[in-house]
């Protein structure tokens, strides 16, 4: 396993776990302690990693020289009844996660456009972080269960179009592995606009 593949997967999921701790830090300060109560308010990977979708399913796929790179860590738990905002409370818990990737990944398109052109092997690494950290915000705002953008979209539905919420649910993970298959590439075509964007390329 080269150097390249290692860091990449680190920061896979470090990406991951800043994403779910989002979610359960805005839980808490909308009033809803149980990812605090659960230990799942740090950093320390061990807490939320997935056995499955945080090593085996990206190691599998990078070893297989797969072009896609998807995974998942735990999900943090939250109590919607807790939130004080009951209305937008869950809608703010879902933006977190895709928030929180998309503030890393400024971050470091800022640093990079500070960096002289000479820093090739640092610029190198900090757009593999900025790229994987917009891959996964943008990722989780698809609207298919269970990503947050399902629940954002949820949050935003009058109840008459309760069907739709239903048929989601029904269909998501059918949905997520149509897309992942048929429109993945599209998704990264998407985030290398963003980045040149971010980059000053264009």
């Amino acid at each position: 396993m080269n150097f390249n593949l290692i860091f990449i997967l680190i920061v896979w999921l470090l990406a991951l776990v800043i994403h779910e701790v989002s979610h359960g830090w805005v839980a808490e300060s909308l009033g809803d302690s149980t990812a605090k109560d659960l230990g799942r308010l740090s950093l320390n990977p061990l807490n939320h990693l997935d056995p499955i979708g945080s090593v085996l399913v990206p190691l599998f796929l990078f070893l297989s020289g797969s072009p896609i790179l998807i995974g998942w860590a735990k999900p943090v738990p939250v109590n919607p009844y807790n939130l004080r905002d009951k209305k937008y409370g869950m809608l703010k818990v879902a933006l977190a996660g895709p928030l929180a990737n998309f503030l890393v990944a400024v971050f470091f398109a800022l640093v990079i456009r500070f960096l002289p052109p000479s820093a090739l092997s640092l610029i190198a690494l900090l757009q593999i972080i900025m790229t994987y950290n917009l891959l996964l915000g943008f990722f989780n705002l698809l609207p298919i269960p269970p990503l947050d953008g399902s629940q954002i979209l949820f949050s935003l539905l009058p109840g008459k179009f309760s069907e739709i919420k239903d048929s989601l649910f029904k269909y998501g993970p059918l949905l997520l592995i149509f897309f992942v298959f048929f429109g993945f590439r599209y998704l990264i075509i998407f985030v290398s606009f963003v980045s040149y964007l971010l980059l000053g390329i264009y």
